[in-house]
């Protein structure tokens, strides 16, 4: 049992998607964190892991999550579509409101230190912890891939700000924040192609004149035969989730969307009816509902 007012979430995303005996290893190294839940794909190569716990527990769990994932992961071999600078590949703190802000942060700090000190694996921190401009997104960090990141921090383009001056050589890098709830959103196409899921990912993109907060990729799903526009809504009260659904109908039709972990109740409000979600559990997905079931 919980106090739900003590309880902070951690979103550590795992730079595997298909190996289930690896998923369960490293679901188990989060512990003492509680795990709420797991979204895993093949074709992207990732797992998004939930954990709630109080401070002290979320640390903890991280640093000997990312020990396990070091342990399992070797990037040298890692295929998958989204992008990855590590077998660990980040591990946001989140706080529900800012009287947890302080907290979050003092948690992911503490886990990073440790995780360069112990594990020898060099930590970035980015977002609103970024130490430098240039590292606030991830995208930037993340550009040409972990093996051109490893060539930018030897080259001192780029500074850990925990661990080693070089990227581990099957681990990679981590990067680290603190951050409030961000919701990872996905829309299947029906039908279409590649350049057209690109497009609709660009149009609803910030950078690219689309909507608040929204970052886009547009994807192939070999796997699953379909093309997808994959987003990261870093503020659903600015932009709701139906803004995102409305904003790629304008370019292409849509099959069914899918959310990626948990999500606050509140970017669901007005949410299209006609539109499925596919695999969607409202006891285990909507934030507030799960925290409950741990308090």
């Amino acid at each position: 049992m919980t106090d739900p007012a003590l309880t902070l979430i951690a979103v550590p995303n795992l730079s595997e998607g298909a190996d289930e005996d690896v998923l369960v290893r490293v679901e188990q190294g989060f512990s003492p964190a509680l795990f709420l839940d797991i979204h895993s794909d093949p074709d992207h190569g990732r797992a998004v892991y939930t954990l709630a716990g109080p401070p002290g527990d979320i640390s903890e769990g991280l640093v000997s999550g990312a020990a396990a994932a070091m342990e399992h992961i070797d990037l040298t071999t890692h295929e998958g579509l989204h992008p990855f600078v590590g077998a660990l590949d980040v591990m946001p703190v989140v706080y529900r409101d800012e009287s947890q802000r302080g907290a979050a942060c003092a948690e992911v700090l503490a886990a990073a230190g440790r995780i360069g000190a112990e594990l020898d694996i060099p930590v970035i921190l980015y977002g609103e912890l970024a130490t430098k401009p240039e590292h606030t997104e991830r995208a930037w960090l993340r550009q040409g891939g972990w093996r051109r990141l490893a060539e930018r921090i030897e080259s001192g383009e780029v500074t850990p700000d925990f661990g080693p001056s070089r990227a581990h050589p099957t681990a990679g890098v981590i990067l680290a924040s603190a951050r409030p709830p961000l919701v990872a959103f996905n829309l299947d196409l029906e039908g279409g192609d590649l350049e057209l899921a690109k497009s609709a990912a660009a149009a609803v993109r910030e950078s690219d004149g689309g909507l608040p907060g929204v970052r886009a990729i547009g994807l192939h799903l070999e796997k699953r035969d379909c093309f997808q526009v994959s987003t990261n809504v870093h503020d659903h009260r600015l932009t709701p989730l139906r803004d995102v659904v409305e904003a790629v109908r304008e370019h292409a039709r849509i099959a069914e969307a899918e959310l990626v972990g948990l999500a606050p109740e509140a970017a669901f409000q007005r949410f299209p009816e006609d539109l499925p979600l596919r695999g969607f559990s409202p006891e285990r997905q909507l934030l507030e509902n799960a925290l409950r079931s741990i308090s």
